[in-house]
């Protein structure tokens, strides 16, 4: 453990782990384990935990974990589970409400339902809200920081902000705070056109078709592994390259997506994941001259 002194649990509400292996909670279903791993009950409830950690604990927010590998000696600190399939979006003066930990997808289903337009594709984000502003995912022709009215963050303190999308440097999968600090998203406020609720749905029901053809899903994997450099599509780069197949330990790149890493048994480790990742890398560099960039998240120690 990071802290000299046990964790004070009165007044917490959320749950508290120890030594919790991270393959229950990111989608390749690999990786070490977090010294302690808390579920908060809310935003209120966090704030009080962030409040009780040393300035130094490392500290890691985990969504679905749909765009994480955490390497097989696990997470040296605190990890902060964020999703929970009890939080819903709500609808308010005209725009949509949803906590960080709400996933993605019902952001979608939510807006099609209350007639907007403009987050079908959110239902193809295999994550949650935060996960998707902190990179600012998208697909499919649609970002999100394109449709985010404002958002909500907190930092180590436990204090909640209100910001507008101008505080932060945005661009292609990335978001940046302006000027620094560490302050993680707790919600956000979706500015939508009226649509049609009808029209709506069908566009997701085509979305999600294409995506399903196209992707391996009936694998643990975790999306993208590779950003699409400019004017051309990482798989493509992969492809031509001949390493549909390529396999390493229990790990295999997808001979339906060659952007994808899947884990078809959930035997592999997180250093065979990584392994693939650089020596796809490596093969990419030296055949096209194209320096590819991770779009996953790697964190924690080696075994």
């Amino acid at each position: 453990m990071n802290m000299a002194e046990p964790l004070s649990r009165e007044g917490l509400r959320g749950a508290l782990k120890t030594a919790e292996p991270m393959g229950r909670y990111v989608s390749w279903r690999a990786g070490g384990a977090a010294e302690r791993l808390y579920v908060p009950a809310d935003l209120e409830d966090l704030a009080t935990f962030l409040r009780r950690l040393p300035a130094a604990e490392p500290l890691l927010f985990v969504g679905l974990g749909s765009n994480l590998l955490v390497r097989d000696g696990g997470w040296r600190g605190t990890v902060v589970l964020m999703h929970s399939p009890k939080k819903h979006p709500r609808q308010a003066d005209g725009r949509i409400y949803a906590e960080a930990g709400v996933a993605s997808p019902k952001v979608a289903r939510f807006a099609a339902r209350h007639d907007y337009a403009g987050a079908e594709f959110l239902a193809g984000i295999p994550g949650t809200v935060g996960g998707a502003l902190a990179m600012n995912a998208g697909c499919y022709g649609g970002e999100t920081w394109a449709i985010v009215d404002e958002v909500v963050t907190i930092d180590r303190s436990g204090r909640l902000r209100t910001r507008e999308p101008s505080d932060f440097d945005i661009g292609y999968r990335r978001c940046a705070l302006k000027g620094g600090g560490e302050e993680w998203f707790a919600a956000a406020w979706f500015k939508l056109p009226p649509g049609d609720g009808g029209v709506a749905r069908e566009k997701t029901r085509l979305l999600l078709a294409k995506r399903i053809a196209a992707q391996p899903l009936e694998l643990p994997n975790a999306g993208s592994v590779f950003r699409n450099p400019d004017g051309n599509h990482a798989a493509r780069l992969i492809e031509a390259c001949g390493l549909k197949g390529l396999a390493h330990g229990g790990a295999r790149v997808s001979e339906k997506h060659a952007n994808f890493i899947v884990n078809p048994k959930g035997a592999a480790l997180a250093s065979d994941i990584e392994w693939l990742i650089e020596r796809v890398r490596a093969v990419v560099q030296e055949k096209t001259g194209v320096a590819l960039q991770v779009e996953v998240r790697i964190v924690g120690q080696p075994a």
